[in-house]
């Protein structure tokens, strides 16, 4: 009688668990464009269909500055994040603020692209390189191209202080041996601008408004495919890339969802569902996207998280004392 009680013990302990996930609505901080957002969302939910997911979409800065406030006012709302760069999460893993959780999927990812505590997962790869309109006269192959005269008063690219991709990818050459903030130096005296998002230079430059874009990939490729006359370069010195981790908060009121959620991103189902997107998946045996060359012929140059986190308040200094505020 006794072995049955708690048999049945064990039994309600487990439904009631089971019941909090499937009523759980989970609610998302994210980066990712409003329509690969609510793909992501959607696959999930297709997937999970007793789990309602709420999103909330803007720039990693923009999302985190909100979620600041919310944990400072003591009430933060998301359950989970999918942002562009695990340089942001550090900090928030070094802060306390994110859940640790070893999910099985992480089997299948190269060690490099999780943190080795849990607390966050790549998700994809996104490499920034070169765009450039097909009317333009100079088709660059170098990042140094950018700041030959050819080039005068053509170049448009993100700002550090709107996009995160655009930082890491600041940090990322200016450890380059013969770029560094020299480059961005001579980027600016050459007339470039730096601005806005990513999506501000993709319309730059497929409208002709600007020869030349710093930008992430998937961006472009996809005009492209759509018949925009554009073309995307990995240069030949290498390229930034942000991995769009997902995370989940460590005050999550609906952390077992937020597990699923987590496994579903990092599932073959989750990075196919990627890869349709037209980005490169994080797992390992995925294929590309059309118009991507071989996976493993683009040069990703490397970026220490812990070092970029402690660097980048000086590094947004620097860049906005050679490009302004903007």
């Amino acid at each position: 009688m006794k072995k049955l009680l708690c048999a049945f013990t064990a039994l309600v302990s487990l439904s009631l668990m089971a019941g909090s996930v499937n009523a759980a609505n989970l609610v998302l901080y994210t980066s990712q464009p409003n329509e690969d957002a609510q793909a992501t969302v959607d696959g999930f939910m297709a997937a999970h269909p007793d789990v309602k997911v709420d999103w909330v979409r803007d720039g990693t800065p923009k999302i985190m500055a909100k979620l600041m406030a919310e944990i400072e006012a003591g009430n933060p709302v998301a359950d989970v994040l999918l942002i562009a760069d695990t340089v942001t999460l550090e900090r928030m893993k070094q802060a306390g603020q994110l859940l640790a959780y070893k999910s099985p999927e992480a089997a299948n990812y190269d060690a490099s692209l999780y943190d080795a505590d849990g607390a966050y997962y790549s998700t994809k790869l996104i490499t920034t390189g070169i765009m450039y309109n097909t009317a333009a006269g100079m088709k660059p192959t170098s990042w140094s191209d950018l700041a030959k005269p050819e080039a005068k008063g053509l170049v448009t690219m993100p700002s550090p202080l709107t996009s995160g991709a655009a930082l890491i990818h600041a940090q990322t050459l200016v450890g380059v041996d013969g770029l560094g903030w020299d480059y961005y130096k001579a980027l600016q005296a050459n007339g470039a601008t730096a601005s806005g998002g990513n999506g501000a230079v993709l319309k730059a430059v497929a409208t002709g408004e600007k020869a030349y874009g710093v930008v992430v990939d998937y961006m472009p490729l996809r005009e492209k495919a759509k018949g925009a006359p554009v073309e995307f370069v990995f240069p030949k010195e290498g390229v930034s890339a942000v991995t769009e981790p997902v995370a989940i908060l460590s005050s999550s009121k609906n952390a077992e969802a937020a597990k699923l959620f987590v496994d579903y991103v990092l599932s073959e189902q989750g990075q196919q569902g990627f890869l349709k997107l037209g980005y490169i998946p994080a797992r390992n045996g995925m294929a590309v996207p059309d118009g991507f060359p071989a996976r493993d012929t683009i040069k990703v140059l490397p970026i220490n998280a812990s070092e970029a986190l402690k660097a980048s308040e000086d590094d947004l200094k620097t860049f906005s004392g050679i490009f302004g505020t903007n």
